[in-house]
């Protein structure tokens, strides 16, 4: 992620030059024209420079698409929804048992394919493994592969799944606490938010850089359009997406205040998701229990 506002307010290589931007990995002010972009915030010329006796291979080689090799956790959360959903469009009795285990349960319990279902904790989880439509999973998927590689490669393959199962947690507590008393759900739109969230801070961070400005501008495009659809599509599950925009923001934030610029960068990013986690399922066992 993107380091925390300096005292220093003017550009270490241009003493004149007043600026926001710091570099992501030693935290030196930058101003634009000492800005490299690096995959996920800006760098300084210094450690824009490839180390000394590295070989410099050309983007088109490096680059590419992503892949398991590239984004294990990304890949392995689509390939098990995506499973989940063609076995269950297969057979409409799997379609029944995985929505009655995996489906998550508000506190006075749902009816799910004709059973009684009582809520549980391990639900603010599973939920986003299951979907209602073809469309459904369709969208999530697609937005995971859109902004889940890149992410994961940043932050590292720990740090990523906590932060997708600590949105997922959090959105689903916030549906516990606002919601209504009794229904079910399904989809793995909160945890999809946190990865939307996590990249709205990222690009609010770069927002004075061309590439920051025109990514945030389009991110608020795309959120605006995605709060506004539950005003027009009934049935949408509003504030698990809220919940886990929010997480996601928030870890983004804690992340750039306590592991960027750390050699344990990425052993801290994944303490703070895990503790939000832990936050997000105790409040759901008091909601519950």
């Amino acid at each position: 992620m993107t380091m925390s506002d300096s005292t220093v307010t003017t550009c270490y290589r241009h003493p004149d030059r007043v600026t926001g931007l710091s570099c992501t990995t030693c935290g030196k002010p930058i101003c634009v024209e000492c800005s490299h972009d690096a995959s996920v915030g800006q760098k300084c010329p210094d450690c824009a420079a490839p180390e000394p006796g590295a070989r410099v291979v050309q983007a088109r080689r490096s680059t590419g698409r992503p892949s398991f090799q590239t984004a294990p956790a990304t890949f392995t959360i689509l390939g098990i929804t995506l499973a989940i959903f063609a076995l269950g469009f297969l057979s409409f009795d799997l379609d029944a048992t995985f929505k009655q285990f995996l489906s998550f349960v508000r506190p006075g319990g749902a009816i799910i394919a004709g059973e009684f279902v009582e809520p549980d904790i391990y639900r603010s989880y599973t939920v986003v493994l299951v979907h209602g439509s073809l469309m459904h999973v369709g969208f999530n998927m697609y937005a995971l592969y859109l902004f889940g590689p890149r992410l994961e490669q940043q932050v590292g393959t720990a740090a990523f799944t906590s932060l997708y199962l600590a949105s997922a947690a959090v959105g689903s507590l916030t549906a516990l606490i606002f919601g209504p008393s009794q229904g079910w759900a399904v989809g793995a739109s909160g945890a999809i938010f946190g990865l939307f969230g996590a990249w709205i801070f990222v690009a609010w961070k770069m927002r004075s850089s061309p590439g920051g400005r025109q990514m945030f501008n389009t991110l608020g495009v795309l959120l605006a359009i995605n709060l506004a659809l539950p005003l027009f599509v009934p049935g949408i599950e509003w504030l698990a997406h809220v919940g886990g925009m929010v997480a996601g923001l928030g870890i983004a934030y804690l992340w750039s205040v306590f592991a960027v610029g750390r050699p344990n960068a990425r052993n801290i990013r994944l303490l703070i998701a895990s503790a939000v986690n832990v936050v997000a399922i105790v409040g759901s066992a008091i909601v519950l229990f």
